[in-house]
Formats: C-alpha cells, structure tokens, sequence
C-alpha cells in the first residue's frame, strides 16, 4: 500500500505536468501544434525532461519524509526505559531476542546499554541511535539516559527528535526527572506520547496517574489503551478507538507476548475470557466513565504539545508493546520544518522554540543536518570518533560534498558515513532523508556539538 501511494503520487505529479504543457502548448501555437507528435515529445537533455525528473525527484524526497518517525524515549531513572526500547526493536524485527539492563547471562546483553559500564551498572549513561525498518516506516529510535548526571545528553538528544514518549512508573506515578525533561520536551513542542508501564505489578489507580499528568502539567490526557486490571491480575488491554480487548498470556522472558485473545467489547464471550468477574464489571463502568470524562483525540492539539495519548502495559511482559508502536507509526510527527537559530546563546539546554524563528522544510532540495552527538571509542578494536548527524533537509549519500558552519564554510568529503544500530556499525550504502541519525567519523577538532552541515546557501545554525 505504501508503494502503490508513491507511485500514485508521483503519476498524479507527472499527469499534471504533462496537461499543463498541453494547455500551454495549445494557447502559444494552436490546436494543430497540440495534436502533432513533437509537441509531446521531448530530448533527454531537454528543460523539459529536466523539469519532470525535477518534479519526481521532489515527489520521492516528500515521500521518504513522511514515513520517517525518529522518537526520543524520556523517563526518570528505573522506570523501565531501556527495556521498553529493547522490547519496540522486538516487535520491530530489529532482533531476534530483546536483552534488559537487570537481567542475568544472555538477556543482560541490550543493544541500546552496550556500553561495558551500563551492563555492569544496570543503567543507561550514554543515548543510543536504533534505526529499523518496520510497516512501511524508517523508524529511529533515540534511547536517553534517565540519571540526571547524564541529563546534558538527553536534552542534546531531544533537539534531534521529533516525538517524544515519556514513561511513566504505574507504582511510582510523575517522578522528579520526568517532569523536567517533560519541560524540555513542551519548550521543544514534540508530539508526546506517555506510557504507563510495569501494570504487571502493583500499582496506582490509572485514574489518580492521569490526574497527576494533568494536574502537574497542564496537559490533557486521552487514553488510548486502557488497562484490564494490575500486578499478578493484570489480564491485558482495552483498545478505545476499536472497542476490543487484547487478552495477553505471559510469554518467554526477551519473547513476544502472546496474545489469548482479541474480542470486541460486545463479546458475550468477554466475562468467561478475562476469567474475573469484579475485573469485567469494573472494565465495563470504566468504558462508560471515560467516554464521559476525558477529551476525544485531537491530532492538532497532539502536534502543538497540548494533548497526549496515554497507553498502558508492561513492557518487561510486552503487554501493550506492540499496540504503542503501531500508535507511533499512525499518529507520530515525520519530519518538521527546523529552526534556524543565528544568535550567540543557541543552546541545548532549553532549546526552546517560539513560533518567529527561521526554519528549513525538510523538503528542501538543499542538504542540512546538524551534530547532537559525539562518542569516542566505541570500537575496542580502534580509536574512533563518531559524530551523530541528524539530517533535517535533503538528501545524504556517502561521499556527500558539505560545508562546515563553524568552519567558515570549510568543505569537507564525508566518505565514511555510517547507519547506526546501537554499538553496531555499517556502511552507509543507501540514502538517508531528514529525521535519519547518520555516524560520522572525524578527526579530533574537527567535529563539535552544535555544528551545522550544508550544501548550497548557508543557513545559520539549526
């Protein structure tokens, strides 16, 4: 389906082209010069030909933007972050078996914590790029540290990322870290999406945690998936908007869940399925409260930062995993327009965004990506340098011809791109588009955070 839309724009684009020529050709030289052959045809070289490799260009460029999702994953320490990004490269098909910080032999070995120090320690210290491919989307996924020693790369990691998914402790509720990148999150205006995770254990009310969401952040919640139950009663999922159960049964430690069952809320059937019979009472009255109470969803207010989805599940037993991923693809941001920022207090820090400020389209013909990131010796074997490139415009192919804004427009080659999956490196054989995370290996001095890659007229910074 993917591939049919492409391809039905771009002939959309084309036949438009084409009718236009025809209509111009028939007011310059008459009606007889529209009807002969030449007037269709065209040399290969001609401006014509040009134009229309031009329009399919910029056809494919549009269409590669908007099945990007770059995410940035947010949460106070312990609340489960690490194995949530694990458990979306799982059902990602990224891998085979999805590894947690706090777990013993093989399932300790996480892709996005590959650093020795966070597997022996049990926490995440450096953001992690995780980049897969899945239901017709580029998806990257950008793991952050939750300690606040380590808090100057998640807000970094947050100026390249176009949503935003804040997870939330069910036991513990809104934690002292997860409000202040929540902050950092709203001055940025990222599309957030909250997960409340760990239902598989005792928890709070799922009504107290909205409130405390809206209550402290001034933010209207609709949820989206809502819980059947908590701890060693949790039974699974109700899916609001198809108004159907998703029964889950626990699965391998690192496996998928399986699903017992998917009934619609009318099931006869549903009572004898949950196996509970306060649980099914209880799901019923809350389906009736929340349609009542809570705001329906409103995409417009979700890209302005004023609503959230909320979704609640397990990741450590994958209940609801599967379902947040397919919302990310459904209703996430692909790529935006960037700000361009030329004064001499640009910063991370707040990276807050007013509505005046310059900005680069994401579509624009002209390459531009700007470095969040550097990581030094992530190669036992050499002593290497990254630099983490977010492309925000164009188009990237390795051997790219840039210029270096900090560098006074210096040009440099970048022959040795690389694709990022955790501490695992490869050649960049391919193009990326804007919201893609590209490596690129430097030389000392020559790379810092902040700076701006470009090709045609320089932009300030982004």
């Amino acid at each position: 389906p993917v591939r049919l839309r492409r391809c039905s724009s771009l002939a959309l684009s084309l036949v438009t082209l084409s009718v236009s020529m025809w209509l111009s050709t028939i007011a310059t030289h008459g009606w007889a010069a529209a009807a002969a052959p030449s007037a269709t045809a065209a040399a290969p070289g001609s401006a014509t030909v040009r134009h229309i490799r031009r329009v399919a260009m910029d056809v494919a460029l549009a269409d590669e933007v908007e099945r990007r999702r770059n995410l940035a994953i947010i949460s106070h320490p312990d609340a489960g972050k690490t194995t949530l990004t694990e458990k979306l490269l799982l059902y990602g098909g990224a891998i085979s078996q999805a590894g947690a910080v706090k777990a013993k032999g093989e399932q300790r070995r996480a892709t996005s914590d590959f650093m020795e120090l966070e597997q022996q320690r049990g926490i995440s210290i450096s953001s992690t790029v995780l980049s897969y491919e899945y239901d017709g989307k580029q998806v990257n996924v950008l793991d952050t540290p939750g300690h606040q020693d380590f808090s100057e790369d998640t807000y970094r990691t947050l100026a390249a990322a176009d949503n935003a998914v804040m997870l939330v402790d069910a036991a513990k509720g809104l934690e002292p870290q997860t409000r202040k990148l929540f902050e950092v999150a709203r001055l940025r205006r990222l599309p957030l999406f909250t997960f409340v995770n760990k239902l598989d254990r005792p928890s709070l009310s799922p009504y107290e945690l909205i409130d405390q969401i809206e209550a402290e952040f001034g933010i209207s919640c609709c949820p989206l998936l809502w819980p059947v139950g908590s701890g060693d009663r949790f039974r699974g999922v109700l899916e609001r908007g198809a108004r159907r159960v998703h029964l889950f049964a626990r699965g391998e430690r690192g496996k998928k869940a399986e699903e017992a069952a998917v009934v619609s809320l009318d099931d006869d059937r549903l009572e004898a399925l949950i196996g509970d019979g306060e649980l099914y009472a209880q799901l019923i009255d809350d389906v009736e409260m929340l349609d009542g109470l809570t705001d329906p969803l409103d995409l417009d207010r979700l890209k302005r930062g004023e609503q959230t989805p909320v979704l609640f599940g397990s990741a450590m037993t994958n209940f609801g995993v599967q379902l947040l991923l397919d919302t990310l693809m459904s209703l996430g941001s692909p790529p935006t327009p960037r700000a361009l920022d030329a004064g001499d207090e640009a910063g991370f820090t707040s990276g807050e965004l007013t509505g005046d400020e310059e900005t680069v389209e994401p579509t624009s013909e002209d390459f531009s990506g700007f470095v969040f990131k550097l990581q030094a010796n992530t190669d036992p074997k050499h002593r290497d340098r990254i630099a983490y490139v977010r492309v925000c415009s164009g188009r990237f192919e390795k051997g790219l011809k840039v210029k270096h804004s900090r560098l006074r427009g210096q040009q440099l080659t970048l022959a040795q791109a690389q694709t990022l999956l955790g501490a695992e490196r490869s050649t960049l054989d391919g193009t990326s588009y804007p919201g893609d995370v590209v490596g690129i290996p430097f030389s000392p001095g020559q790379m810092a955070i902040g700076d701006t890659l470009y090709t045609g007229s320089p932009p300030p910074s982004l």
